[in-house]
Parts: structure tokens; C-alpha cells; sequence
């Protein structure tokens, strides 16, 4: 009999999913791009994500004049419900229809609301960037396989935020990254990092180098990378002797071409302990970085637990 903990994971083929994906990547786009239109600037882009919420992904509260908003894609009901402060709500239907379809349907609700809402017309990090409004390629919308991605997400999520209890240093939320579609978490040693050299298709440079400004060990699930999607670890600037420091489970391994560690999805999914399985990645990987980096491990880090006595 399978485990409750393992049938908590749930199976999602990339190949299955494909076309759904690349039009909820675009949908997405444009909902952070809406976030991006109104949040105040916060290091690294922190303004900027999505967050997984007990339904979907959520903006959360969007600052907009004395008031505020925010959009939840609710993968059970699939809808994407705005709400604003005031009282309002708007509905749009996650159904198989084209971008530029999603995007017309969201910025009337928008509009309805009495929100306005200026965003850059194209997506970013991706080879062909079809502005929203004229994309008609990506329209796919399987609702059963974008509830098992948030099953998916909220896993992660759940993992990922246990392991981000263990550091005392400036590290960022467990939040998703539109640009990419990947949902990360990312510490930093305290020290500055040198220019990165950008490089992300359809996206200024300058948006990666302050994203990178300082040095740090982030981790992360993406919907892809294997057959089921890949958790991912890496280190910028990257310490010399990263790529061989003892990285578990046994399915994990160095990328070359990525510039990363790897483990894919499916590896954690079957494993006898899959939190298990996920943790020991996150904090070996970690552990590359802050040992080879020379980290001041001692003073970033601490016991979650320590008031535990106290309660």
C-alpha cells in the first residue's frame, strides 16, 4: 500500500502537459506583470512573484492607490478571481482559449474594477516573445493537469518553506517566478557578488544583475527539466570545487550545460521518504555553496525548533 506521505505527490508528465504549461507560463506573465505595475521595488525582485496559495497561486495583496487588490488562479474551481478592496470581484474562466484571449478577458476585468493596470505588452525569458495580445499560439488549458501542477507546487512549497526555517541570514520567500515559471527560494551569505552577465532572452541584462548583486545558494522546482520536472540548486558566483561536493540523493547530479544541480521530480515522488528525499538535496546543496563559498554558517544559521520547550 502506497504511504499517505508518497500519494501526496502527485505524477505529471511534462510531455503529457506541454501545451498547458507554455499557456499557463504566458497567462502567468501577464498576472505577475500586473503585480510588477504597482508593488514597490524590493531587492532581487521580490515584488514580483506568485505565491502558492490553498487553491492555486496568488499575487496576494497588490498595493494600488489608498487600497488594494489581488489575483488568484484557482486551480480547483479554475477561475482567476480578482478582488479589490473595495468590494469588487471579477471572474475570468481557466478554460482552453488563446492569450490574447486571457489577456483582453482580464484587463476588461481589470478595467471593471476601476484598476488600471500598464504593463510591458511581451512575455520575458523566453526565445519568442509574441505580445500577449496578438498570441494566438498558446491556448491550451487542461484543467485536470493544472490542478495536479499546484498539487505539485504545494508540495515543494511545503518542503522548501521547512527548509528556508533553518537560516537565520536574508533569504527570500518560497515564491514562484513568472519569468521562468519556476518556484524558488534563495539565500544569501551576506557578501556582495559581481556583475552578472545577463544572458536571459528578452530580458535586459540589468534585471539579472540585480537579481544576482549578491552571492547566494538558491533551489527551486521547474516544470520541465525530466520527465516529470526538475528540483534545481545552484550557486552565484559559483564556488570552485561546487559541482563535485557530495550532493544526495543518489538520482541528483551536476548539470554541466545548466550550471546546476539536478533532481528530477519523479526521483523524489517514488522515494520511500519523498521530504525526506527533497531535504537531503536542499541542504547538501546548500551545502556546496556555504562550505566551498566558505559561508559563516555559524552565525546564518539556527535550530528552527529552539522555543519549541518554551510553548
Amino acid at each position: 500500500m502506497t504511504s499517505p506521505a508518497k500519494q501526496a505527490w502527485p505524477r505529471l508528465r511534462v510531455a503529457d502537459w506541454s501545451d498547458t504549461r507554455d499557456t499557463l507560463h504566458m497567462w502567468a506573465q501577464i498576472i505577475g506583470k500586473i503585480r510588477l505595475a504597482h508593488a514597490p521595488l524590493i531587492n532581487h525582485w521580490w515584488q514580483v512573484t506568485l505565491y502558492v496559495s490553498p487553491r492555486g497561486l496568488t499575487t496576494s495583496a497588490v498595493p494600488y492607490r489608498t487600497g488594494a487588490f489581488d489575483i488568484e488562479f484557482d486551480f480547483v474551481d479554475h477561475q482567476l478571481r480578482i478582488r479589490s478592496s473595495d468590494g469588487g470581484i471579477r471572474q475570468v474562466g481557466l478554460a482552453p482559449k488563446t492569450v490574447a484571449r486571457f489577456h483582453e478577458e482580464t484587463m476588461r476585468a481589470l478595467d471593471e474594477l476601476g484598476i488600471e493596470a500598464p504593463i510591458q505588452s511581451h512575455p520575458n525569458e523566453v526565445q519568442t516573445a509574441i505580445p500577449f495580445a496578438e498570441d494566438d499560439r498558446h491556448a491550451s488549458y487542461d484543467p485536470a493537469a493544472a490542478h495536479l501542477f499546484w498539487r505539485q507546487l504545494m508540495q515543494a512549497d511545503r518542503v522548501m518553506g521547512r527548509f528556508r526555517s533553518r537560516f537565520m541570514g536574508k533569504v527570500s520567500p518560497v515564491h514562484l517566478f513568472w519569468g521562468a515559471m519556476d518556484l524558488a527560494c534563495t539565500r544569501f551569505s551576506g557578501r556582495t557578488a559581481p556583475p552578472h552577465p545577463g544572458g536571459a532572452p528578452n530580458c535586459g541584462d540589468w534585471v539579472m544583475v540585480e537579481g544576482y548583486s549578491r552571492e547566494l545558494s538558491s533551489c527551486g522546482f521547474w516544470p520541465g527539466g525530466g520527465e516529470e520536472g526538475a528540483f534545481y540548486a545552484y550557486a552565484y558566483p559559483e564556488p570552485e570545487g561546487f559541482a563535485e561536493y557530495p550532493v544526495t540523493p543518489a538520482e541528483a547530479f551536476y548539470s554541466e550545460a545548466n550550471g546546476q544541480f539536478l533532481l528530477p521530480y519523479e526521483a523524489v515522488r517514488t522515494a520511500d521518504d519523498p521530504d525526506g528525499a527533497l531535504t537531503g538535496f536542499l541542504q547538501t546543496s546548500y551545502e556546496a555553496a556555504a562550505e566551498r563559498a566558505h559561508w559563516d554558517r555559524a552565525t546564518l544559521e539556527d535550530d528552527p525548533r529552539r522555543w519549541d520547550d518554551r510553548r
